[in-house]
C-alpha cells in the first residue's frame, strides 16, 4: 500500500488531490475501483476518466481538471508501467542448480546462476553472471550469453548463437532454428541448404513466447540492442532487425529482410525477402510489404502504400456500390 504522496515522489509526477489517500493496487480504467491507480494515455479513453471509480489517475499535464485525484506526468503509460512494479513482485529464483539439470563439464557458468529442473547446457557454452534458466531450457553447444540472461521454461538457443546482456527469452522462444533454405534439384526434389550462420541477439533484447529467430545459411541473423519481438513472430534467416524496433504478434520477415531502428511493424505484417524498411517507419496491422519502405513512412494495406492514401482508398471502397449504381444510371 502506498500513499499518493509516495507515488508522486516515486514517479516524479505532480499530484492534484489528497496526498494521504491510499493506493492498494493498479487497474485498467474500465475496471478500477476504490483504492486503485489507473491511467489515461489513449484519447479514446479520456471520457472514462470522469466516471472511473479509481482513487487516482495518471494523466498528461494538460489533461482537463477532474474531481478524481490526478498524478500529472509527461508519459502516463510509462509511469503506469513503473507503478505496477511497486505492487507486483514476480517470483525470485535463488542461485543454485537443480539436481536434474544436465550441464556439460566444458560449459562455463557465471556467478549466481539459477538453473532449473531438466535444463540442458551443452558443450563449451559460456554463460554470464546472474543467469536464470527455468525448467527445460536448452542451450546447444557453443552458445555464448552475457550477464542477466533470463530464459523462461522451454526456451531453446541453438548452436553457436550469441546473446548479449539482459536478454529475456519467454516460454518457447527458439533462437537459431534452421532457416528455410532448400535448393531445387534436377529431379524436382529439394536439397537442404546447411544453415551455418548463428543468430545474434544484442543487449536488452526480449523475444516473447513461441517466436522464432532463424539462423542464416551464411553470415548471421542479428537482432540489435533493445529490440522487442512479440509472440509468434517469424524472423527469417539472414535478417537484420534494428535497435529499439518492435515486431508485434504474428509478424513475418522473409529471409534477408533489413529492418531499421525504431521501426514498428504491427500485428500480422508480412515483409518480403530482401526488403529494407527504413528507420522510424510504421506498418499498420496486416500490411503486406513487397518493396522497400522509406525512413519515417507510415504504410498500410497490401501492397503496402502510404497510410493516408490507404485510408482514402478504404473510404472509397465502401462507396463503390453507390458509385457503380450512379454509373449504371447515368445517361448514355
Amino acid at each position: 500500500m502506498k500513499t499518493l504522496a509516495e507515488l508522486a515522489d516515486h514517479l516524479g509526477a505532480t499530484l492534484h488531490g489528497d496526498p494521504a489517500a491510499h493506493i492498494t493496487g493498479i487497474s485498467g480504467i474500465e475496471t478500477a475501483s476504490s483504492g486503485h491507480l489507473t491511467f489515461v494515455a489513449n484519447p479514446k479513453y479520456a471520457s472514462l476518466a470522469r466516471t472511473t471509480q479509481a482513487t487516482a489517475i495518471l494523466v498528461e499535464p494538460s489533461f482537463p481538471e477532474l474531481t478524481t485525484a490526478t498524478l500529472r506526468i509527461a508519459n502516463p503509460y510509462l509511469a503506469f508501467a513503473r507503478a505496477i512494479e511497486l505492487f507486483y513482485q514476480p517470483p525470485a529464483y535463488a542461485p543454485g542448480i537443480h539436481p536434474t539439470a544436465v550441464i556439460s563439464p566444458t560449459a562455463r557458468i557465471g556467478a549466481n546462476a539459477h538453473i532449473g529442473a531438466y535444463a540442458v547446457v551443452g558443450d563449451h557454452v559460456v554463460l554470464g553472471d546472474n543467469a536464470t534458466l527455468l525448467p527445460h531450457v536448452v542451450l546447444y553447444p557453443h552458445v555464448r550469453a552475457g550477464d542477466h540472461l533470463f530464459a523462461h521454461a522451454h526456451a531453446v538457443v541453438r548452436e553457436h548463437c550469441q546473446l548479449g546482456d539482459n536478454v529475456v527469452l519467454q516460454n518457447g522462444a527458439i533462437i537459431g532454428a534452421d532457416g528455410f533454405g532448400f535448393a531445387k534439384q534436377s529431379d524436382g526434389s529439394w536439397y537442404k541448404i546447411l544453415q551455418s550462420g548463428p543468430a545474434i541477439l544484442e543487449d536488452s533484447v526480449e523475444i516473447q513466447a513461441n517466436a522464432c529467430i532463424d539462423r542464416a545459411s551464411v553470415g548471421e541473423t542479428r537482432i540489435h540492442a533493445g529490440a522487442k519481438i512479440d509472440n509468434l513472430v517469424q524472423v527469417g534467416h539472414g535478417s537484420d532487425v534494428g535497435q529499439n524496433t518492435l515486431l508485434c504478434s504474428q509478424v513475418g520477415l522473409a529471409g534477408s529482410s533489413t529492418i531499421g531502428k525504431n521501426v514498428i511493424l504491427a500485428g500480422q505484417v508480412g515483409v518480403a525477402g530482401h526488403c529494407t524498411i527504413g528507420d522510424g517507419a510504421i506498418a499498420t496491422a496486416q500490411s503486406g510489404i513487397p518493396n522497400d519502405v522509406a525512413p519515417g513512412k507510415v504504410v498500410s494495406g497490401y501492397p503496402a502504400i502510404d497510410n493516408r492514401q490507404w485510408l482514402r482508398a478504404v473510404a472509397l471502397f465502401n462507396r463503390l456500390p453507390e458509385v457503380l449504381r450512379g454509373i449504371k444510371s447515368a445517361p448514355k
